[in-house]
């Protein structure tokens, strides 16, 4: 190689070495709290991938149970969470501003309550102890929800407090009458059909629809913040289009399932495209938050009415 040609290649090389560490510093650091949730998992993907660093973000995704995710975003740890919409609500009610950017997931069948075989209705709950995690989580709110919808108060029933995945893996052993969970632990019980069956999901009442939603003055302060995470976020799923069975093995890592088994529990909730999230925004949102407001309120998560639901999200970045 010639002098000249050795001189160039290593000009090209020292500006590539240059350049790397100021491309590193300009993305902005997101970190995100998030669960073991089939419906979070894109997020994963999308970090695993590099979609986010394509949009010059820097995410980190962290598992974190949702009482635990609140007292960690209110810190000012987490930038962003991932949650239901009636956890959105009681948290801006309660004076934790957070706004909802756009849509992730929509269970249909992926959260559920499981029984013993001899319950055979809603009606015969009353009274009964139900394994369920703690108010304010989505399995408290779909068991709220479902005992909204056939006139019994949650007054009406006990609880025992335990996670999604230790309340299915209780029922599975045979402790307790009931259990509210959701995927991948839903499927748990799916597997073991002698230990009871599946009473109501959410085929039945849709209620657990899941946001990403970020910290307002963040948002305000990093104004592309908001589109990079929608579109990093439809690159995963476009990804998931492509190549199901690398998409599957990566998400399924992540709560110990194989693809086969991620597959399975994905089969029970459809992702949302930013289409989806529009549409939503336009015509639905307010409505379930509005009826989201009544449980929470008569199940004393909330204590007060909120005022302004519009000001809990905003949908500037799919528009």
């Amino acid at each position: 190689m010639s002098i000249v040609k050795k001189s160039l290649l290593a000009a090209s090389l020292g500006l590539l070495l240059a350049q790397a560490p100021a491309q590193a510093e300009s993305l902005t650091k997101v970190v995100i709290g998030s669960s073991g949730w089939t419906g979070f998992a894109p997020l994963n993907l999308a970090v695993d991938k590099g979609f986010f660093k394509n949009h010059g973000l820097d995410v980190e995704i962290k598992f974190i149970p949702v009482k635990d995710r609140l007292l960690a975003y209110a810190a000012g740890s987490l930038q962003c969470a991932a949650t239901t919409i009636d956890t959105f609500v009681a948290w801006n009610t309660n004076k934790v501003p957070i706004s909802m950017i756009f849509l992730l997931d929509m269970s249909h069948g992926a959260d559920g309550i499981a029984v013993r075989n001899d319950i055979n209705s809603i009606a015969d709950l009353k009274g009964q102890t139900i394994a369920v995690e703690t108010p304010g989580a989505s399995p408290y709110f779909l068991l709220s929800y479902i005992m909204h919808k056939n006139g019994i108060k949650m007054s009406e029933i006990k609880t025992n407090t335990l996670s999604p995945q230790a309340a299915a893996q209780a029922f599975v052993a045979g402790q307790g009458v009931a259990a509210s969970t959701y995927e991948p632990y839903l499927s748990t019980i799916r597997d073991n059909p002698q230990a009871g069956k599946i009473l109501a999901t959410t085929v039945d009442y849709p209620a657990i629809i899941d946001f990403l939603g970020c910290e307002p003055e963040f948002l305000k302060a990093n104004p592309k913040v908001g589109t990079a995470l929608v579109n990093g976020y439809q690159d995963a799923l476009n990804f998931i289009k492509s190549d199901e069975t690398e998409a599957f093995t990566i998400m399924g890592a992540k709560v110990k399932q194989s693809a086969e088994q991620f597959k399975q529990s994905a089969s029970f909730l459809t992702w949302k495209t930013k289409e989806d999230s529009k549409a939503y925004f336009a015509n639905d949102i307010l409505p379930f938050m509005q009826e989201t407001v009544e449980i929470l309120f008569d199940t004393k998560v909330i204590r007060t009415k909120p005022d302004n639901l519009e000001a809990m999200y905003d949908a500037s970045y799919v528009n």
